[in-house]
């Protein structure tokens, strides 16, 4: 049983690799988000999961591609469903990558946290299944929260204090007219 993870960051693979890999799956991670700004928080969390994939013995494709005019200008005109536009984008890249590479099945570290809207996210996420020919597995990595973030403590390694867009972050820390 082999499938595809779309990872946001490190800190966030942790619940779910763990709990995949007792279930059976051979996991294979997958590195795209175009979401995080700027491109320095990007690259920082794009080294702190290669780090982390080291340490699990977890194979990670990492995307070359950091479509940002795409990703801004759609989150954009998408208003009030940023978040759905965000989803939507990295998932599709992440099912495409999935079928490209030999898996029947994928699914996201998006599913684990709690500040993510997980309706959209699944909705999503079969959308794009759909299309691409493959299976979005869905769970809910919820209940693991805790102790992801413990363990990603104990490990050391960087935790990013927002989901990664510019208007998260802007939300974060209360920026005047956002």
């Amino acid at each position: 049983m082999n499938i595809f993870l779309h990872i946001c960051c490190a800190p966030c693979t942790i619940y779910p690799l763990r709990i995949l890999r007792e279930k059976g799956f051979q996991v294979k991670g997958f590195f795209f988000n175009p979401n995080i700004h700027p491109y320095t928080e990007y690259l920082r969390r794009r080294e702190t999961l290669s780090e982390f994939a080291g340490r699990v013995n977890l194979s990670v494709s990492f995307s070359p591609e950091y479509p940002i005019k795409e990703f801004l200008s759609g989150m954009i005109a998408a208003g009030e469903e940023r978040c759905r536009f965000c989803y939507r984008m990295r998932l599709r890249t992440a099912a495409v990558a999935a079928r490209r590479e030999g898996f029947s099945k994928f699914t996201t570290t998006l599913l684990y946290s709690r500040y993510q809207k997980q309706d959209w996210i699944r909705e999503e996420g079969v959308k794009a299944a759909g299309e691409e020919g493959v299976e979005f597995y869905y769970e809910d990595f919820r209940p693991g929260w805790e102790e992801g973030v413990r363990k990603s403590k104990d490990m050391g390694l960087y935790r990013q204090r927002y989901c990664g867009c510019i208007l998260s972050e802007a939300e974060r820390f209360k920026a005047p007219g956002v």
